[in-house]
């Protein structure tokens, strides 16, 4: 029939139910063959859950799948590796005490006899790795790379697996400026060899710089598909969030007072290396300012994060707060005395997954007098507690205080966090890619809690990798490159090219601590 449009994937009246919510309400998604197709929606719209439906890691309740126009039935991930899907997931798939080239080839082994042969499968690894720009060291541990490089892994698997239809669930997260200019030349690349990509972001930027067309889900439900070429990043918005959003951040000049964090001569030695990864660091952050410590992944904001909070050692140097020398005190000690962390990898760090959503939310002060009496919770206070965050900090699960952290979208996973560490009301904020997997609307209203804490008196050490955030939030940036501070910048009179510069080696600053 002429004017038909082929499409290579048909996910038609999916309807998908989890206790207590509807994640998919008669959704309706179709992808034409070389087409990269945005999927956007807010925090918990139902996104992850449609394409793992797609994958085969949930059945519908409802609908159908067709691939290119033959029903097809996909009850788990090995029928959708057979049919040419492959997913990057959010929530990365790995095991973390195997090497990266184990996790790669994990279920498609190239075998010589009996016998994997891992020299081959290494060699197209590397080659892939080279090809497509996304460099990995094959024999590292997954528990020993950075959250990027994982990301990577993630990328390699599916391209190694030779899939034809390509599903991105927020890959650009956990990228830096440049990573993300390189990722959006490899889809197009994908695109014009003949593969078809659903790419799952929250970044409305990226959905018009790189997808064709963008399907809008909102509360579980289909808003509408439109052409990004005929569309804006207002109009998206409020496709998506049902309001207008404001994209720029309305800030008053700091006025800081007491210095709040004092790091000396701060000297951290890498896990995977003998090298350090912190190197000879000094700063202050001081109440009522917002010091953002910007730089490319793996140049040591992780290790000197671990470091203040008590996660990692600390060869030399000293770390002071509040005038008190906290180098070698506990995690405990820290966060009962002061410190507050938004750690960047959020199921590792931030939670514990197989617990109820209100543990989570009281897990910092748990211990405390408010919500314990010899050595027995008090529940009561717990789930008031609980529901008092949830409504403020609008958490979205199936059964509130109840629900499991893990069954949880990512980006309410990340705001459970934000609301614990903000509401403790310490001294200092310390804040790890905080926007990470959010949505424009709650990005908005995240935004405008740091500020808050900032004039409220409070000290926020900003470690982030989306320079529009560095720029607009901070007061101060401090730029790292290879475990050292090579630059203090000022965001009135700087921008992105010259912080990508420092960040890269390519200019040198002077900064004395």
């Amino acid at each position: 029939m002429v004017g038909t449009v082929n499409y290579i994937i048909e996910m038609l009246h999916i309807t998908k139910e989890f206790p207590g919510i509807k994640a998919n309400d008669d959704i309706t998604l179709q992808l034409k063959k070389g087409e990269v197709h945005a999927l956007l929606g807010e925090n918990g719209a139902g996104k992850s859950t449609l394409m793992s439906v797609l994958f085969g890691l949930y059945q519908p309740e409802f609908g159908e799948i067709r691939k290119n126009g033959e029903l097809v039935h996909i009850k788990n991930p090995n029928d959708a590796n057979d049919l040419g899907i492959g997913m990057v997931h959010q929530h990365f798939k790995l095991v973390e005490n195997f090497t990266v080239l184990d996790n790669i080839i994990m279920g498609h082994e190239l075998m010589n006899g009996p016998f994997i042969d891992r020299k081959k499968a290494r060699q197209k690894v590397v080659e892939l790795s080279k090809a497509y720009k996304l460099h990995i060291n094959p024999d590292a541990l997954i528990e020993d790379i950075s959250v990027g490089m994982q990301q990577r892994v993630e990328i390699l698997k599916m391209l190694y697996r030779e899939n034809e239809i390509l599903i991105f669930d927020e890959p650009t997260a956990v990228l830096t400026p440049q990573e993300i200019d390189e990722l959006m030349g490899i889809m197009r690349n994908l695109v014009n060899e003949g593969k078809s990509i659903i790419f799952i972001t929250h970044k409305l930027n990226e959905i018009i710089k790189i997808s064709d067309r963008c399907t809008v889900l909102r509360r579980g439900k289909l808003i509408g598909t439109v052409e990004t070429s005929k569309t804006s990043i207002p109009e998206l918005s409020k496709m998506m969030v049902g309001r207008d959003i404001q994209f720029t951040i309305n800030k008053t000049k700091a006025n800081p007072t007491d210095t709040v964090l004092s790091v000396q001569n701060l000297t951290v030695i890498s896990s995977l290396s003998n090298k350090n990864a912190v190197n000879d660091v000094s700063f202050t952050v001081r109440k009522g300012e917002i010091v953002c410590i910007a730089g490319i992944e793996g140049n040591g904001q992780s290790e000197l994060v671990y470091a203040l909070t008590g996660m990692n050692k600390i060869a030399s140097g000293t770390v002071i707060l509040n005038g008190e020398d906290i180098t070698d005190k506990s995690i405990r000690y820290r966060n009962d005395h002061g410190i507050s962390h938004i750690p960047e990898d959020r199921h590792k760090y931030g939670l514990i997954l197989d617990y109820n959503l209100a543990y989570n939310l009281a897990l910092k002060q748990y211990h405390t007098s408010g919500f314990q009496k010899f050595g027995f919770l008090n529940m009561d206070k717990i789930n008031n507690f609980a529901d008092r965050l949830i409504e403020q900090y609008d958490i979205r699960s199936g059964q509130g205080r109840s629900t499991i952290a893990r069954s949880m979208s990512g980006g309410n996973q990340q705001k459970a966090i934000i609301a614990r560490e903000i509401d403790k009301g310490s001294d200092l904020l310390v804040a790890v890619q905080v926007t990470r997997g959010l949505d424009v609307g709650a990005i908005e209203y995240i935004h405008n809690q740091i500020l808050k804490e900032r004039e409220n008196g409070k000290a926020i050490l900003l470690i982030s990798l989306e320079l529009e955030e560095v720029l607009s939030l901070s007061d101060r940036i401090l730029v790292m490159y290879e475990g050292k501070i090579v630059a203090e910048l000022d965001p009135e009179t700087t921008n992105e090219q010259e912080l990508g510069l420092y960040m890269t080696g390519g200019k040198e600053g002077t900064y004395n601590g």
